[in-house]
């Protein structure tokens, strides 16, 4: 039987006889695995130049390496802050030029919902993994044309719940698996803010705006996550207190899912309001957040008095960085475009409820 160490060494052996025999094989390059991936964000608004491209200089294993605008002034800006070469830099009309450019290995969308669809799939014809931000997409159907376009194309996808990648949610979740304080019996979560801007695509119902279309999916993924559950029914009404700027979408919605078994959940999320808390009634205790989806100090405590509040340096890096690992080492992602789906599952539900004026079936 040969051992390990012999069989390597034939392998050598035969390759440098290979060479020698055939100089010419000496110019062949074995592809060498990455240990870091570069980045390129579409989008250039508030959440990729105050948060992301900040987030890429403290990450480990990946880098911003370009990016995709359709204003010229914005990518002149952004070469020269971050040296970014011509070369990795695209307008949407040149966007799919990005195929031939082996130095981008992820494209990150950072677009309204409107724009989530067709960025993805562009991006998985071109052979990139994709990073995309939630909400996933306005519908089923976008969703699963994302997923099946990176199968296809043999490339990871991956939705930014940044939630799920921060620790004191982790140890939620693990409790709420373990049903350290029973089963989960009641949730409530609230997420929103005063939003001021009066033009902005979440004021416009046909580039996917609506508190639905960026707030709502906190509450919505924190019910999820906090009974391990899919809803099976639910009833959710629309409102605005500014009508004169939430002409097309609403700015605030309420709803409550009922899951199986009969745990509920009562959810908030609004422009109009500043809330950010969530609180897990189980059948031997209950886990509290104030607040629980914030960039930083997220801060929980048990019924019995344990703390959740371990500290965590940048949540958009941690995400970037699980996210790299998880491709690098093909490994399954914390949040992959079949989770961002489960949601839209209920964003649709949830609009049907308001249309209904009643309680619908998921």
């Amino acid at each position: 039987m040969i051992n390990r160490r012999k069989f390597l060494g034939q392998v050598t052996a035969g390759v440098a006889g290979v060479t020698l025999a055939y100089p010419g094989f000496a110019n062949i390059i074995i592809p060498q695995k990455k240990d870091k991936l570069n980045v390129a964000l579409v989008g250039l608004g508030y959440y990729s130049t105050d948060l992301l491209a900040p987030a890429l200089q403290l990450t480990k294993h990946c880098r911003l390496a370009g990016v995709v605008s359709g204003t010229p002034s914005k990518i002149e800006s952004w070469k020269q802050q971050y040296n970014l070469p011509d070369k990795n830099c695209y307008s949407y009309d040149t966007f799919d030029t990005v195929a031939n450019n082996p130095d981008i290995d992820v494209i990150y969308v950072v677009l309204p919902p409107s724009m989530h669809a067709e960025y993805t799939i562009r991006a998985a014809k071109a052979g990139k993994h994709v990073w995309c931000e939630k909400p996933m997409a306005p519908s089923v159907a976008d969703c699963k044309a994302m997923i099946d376009a990176c199968n296809k194309n043999n490339v990871k996808l991956s939705i930014g719940y940044r939630m799920h990648h921060e620790p004191n949610t982790q140890k939620l979740m693990q409790l709420v698996k373990d049903q350290t304080y029973g089963k989960t019996t009641k949730v409530m979560a609230h997420a929103g803010y005063v939003d001021p801007r009066t033009d902005h695509w979440k004021q416009k119902k046909a580039l996917g705006g609506g508190v639905m279309g960026d707030m709502g999916v906190y509450p919505l993924n924190a019910a999820r996550y906090s009974t391990g559950l899919e809803p099976i029914a639910v009833t959710a009404k629309a409102s605005t207190t500014r009508p004169e700027i939430y002409k097309e979408v609403e700015e605030t919605m309420d709803f409550t899912l009922e899951f199986p078994g009969g745990a509920t959940a009562v959810c908030q999320a609004s422009f109009g309001k500043n809330m950010n808390e969530l609180q897990v009634d189980c059948t031997k205790g209950w886990i509290k957040f104030a607040p629980f989806s914030a960039y930083n100090g997220v801060n929980g405590v048990t019924s019995d008095g344990k703390k959740l509040n371990a500290p965590i340096e940048n949540e958009q890096a941690t995400q970037m960085d699980d996210d790299t690992l998880a491709i690098l080492n093909n490994k399954r992602l914390l949040a992959p475009g079949e989770e961002g789906l489960k949601d839209i599952v209920v964003v649709e539900a949830i609009y049907r409820s308001v249309a209904a004026n009643g309680r619908v079936k998921i």
